[in-house]
């Protein structure tokens, strides 16, 4: 989003003010809500935004979601080499794997 999009969306003012807002050291409470607002985010996570706590969020989770470079270079490789209906079903057949592996985990935990 740019400065003149945030501006539209607060209103009205100009990207100069919205410059302005972002090298502010403080910034009080209903203005930040209307930022959080525009941004589509919450207040609370604007106000207590820290760029450490995002970079360690992100890192963690794609460690631990098995996204991997490989893995989607892999699935890219199925849909560029593989008609669509051989697409379609690769994917029901990785579906219909991961709904067994659900029954069968519901079931132990029965």
């Amino acid at each position: 989003m740019t400065q003149s999009d945030l501006g539209e969306k607060l209103g009205g003012i100009s990207k100069q003010a919205v410059s302005k807002i972002e090298q502010s050291e403080d910034i009080d409470d209903e203005r930040l809500k209307d930022i959080a607002f525009a941004l589509g985010v919450t207040f609370d996570g604007l106000k207590n935004f820290n760029e450490e706590k995002v970079l360690y969020n992100t890192i963690n989770f794609y460690e631990n979601s098995g996204v991997s470079a490989t893995t989607v270079s892999a699935n890219v490789e199925n849909v560029i080499n593989n008609p669509l209906k051989e697409v379609i079903e690769l994917y029901e057949k990785q579906l219909s794997a991961i709904q067994s592996k659900i029954d069968e985990a519901l079931k132990r935990k029965d």
